[in-house]
């Protein structure tokens, strides 16, 4: 018998393709995840990405029959069956905290992405799950600038969910560093800015210990430069979410990473209430 804990994301612990659960420790609960990204491809490589065998590139097109059979099957499950009991859950932590489109790659490059919200949403609705729980798109906003993904988003909208969005540095370097992406921060902020006219946004930061380093003045400075951006331009977005490393990276710098100490955390997130916004923290 398999025990659900918050250190462990395993996508197979039920032996679906689309479909796993998490305790997570964000949500306090039951997320439901949503994997797009069944071939672990990705167009960023984030260096602490727990996904094994990571490549570059996009989802693979979606099997709408399948993914609605699982979901329908996991919702029964949950909501009508043993699940709970079977992967012994705490009891008070028996409750659907959320739905979770994330996955093994950045859920927002499959083909038919509004598609694949709308699916989730109209089975999750007919369930009772939502509005109740939460609808979270959790995606480093990478692709928001392209039409089919701001279609997705409105429709995430309709059914009452949020965009969970990846800021870990506002500085070029620290993107190209932490996430291996080439996108400048400039343009990460007009998609951020973009996601937040579409659909309610939140800022999820992952902050790590790279090769001892901590986190640096440079970074701390550029990032509440760029809340303050933010907070300029009337974004809506309201939220920060800090977080560091609690399962082991399978990237190649795997060994340079280390988590930040709750007490910088938690320095950094006055900081940035400070500047108006809600801060989170996890660890």
């Amino acid at each position: 018998m398999s025990t659900l804990i918050t250190t462990n994301h395993n996508r197979d612990i039920v032996g679906l393709t689309y479909i796993y659960p998490v305790l997570s420790r964000r949500a306090g609960g039951l997320s439901i995840g949503i994997n797009f990204n069944t071939n672990n491809a990705c167009n960023w490589r984030c260096i602490y990405c727990q996904v094994p065998d990571l490549t570059i590139g996009a989802a693979p097109e979606i099997d709408f029959q399948l993914l609605e059979k699982e979901l329908r099957f996991f919702l029964a499950i949950v909501l009508h069956g043993d699940f709970y009991q079977r992967f012994q859950v705490p009891e008070h932590q028996q409750v659907i905290k959320d739905i979770a489109i994330s996955g093994n790659g950045e859920p927002t490059s499959v083909k038919d992405f509004a598609e694949a919200i709308e699916l989730i949403g109209r089975v999750a609705t007919e369930f009772g799950v939502l509005p109740t729980s939460n609808y979270v798109l959790i995606t480093n906003g990478s692709l928001v600038h392209q039409p089919k993904v701001q279609e997705g988003l409105k429709v995430l909208q309709t059914y009452g969910g949020e965009v969970w969005f990846k800021f870990d540095s506002a500085t070029d370097e620290g993107l190209a560093l932490i996430n291996n992406t080439r996108q400048s921060c400039q343009t990460h902020l007009k998609n951020l800015l973009l996601a937040s006219q579409c659909c309610p946004t939140k800022l999820q930061t992952c902050l790590v210990d790279y090769d001892g380093n901590g986190l640096s003045e440079k970074e701390n400075s550029a990032f509440l430069q760029l809340l303050t951006a933010i907070k300029a331009e009337n974004a809506g977005v309201q939220q920060v979410m800090l977080y560091t490393i609690a399962r082991p990276s399978l990237q190649p710098e795997a060994s340079l990473l280390a988590p930040l100490s709750v007490e910088v955390l938690n320095e950094f997130a006055d900081d940035i209430r400070q500047l108006g916004f809600d801060v989170s923290v996890s660890v």
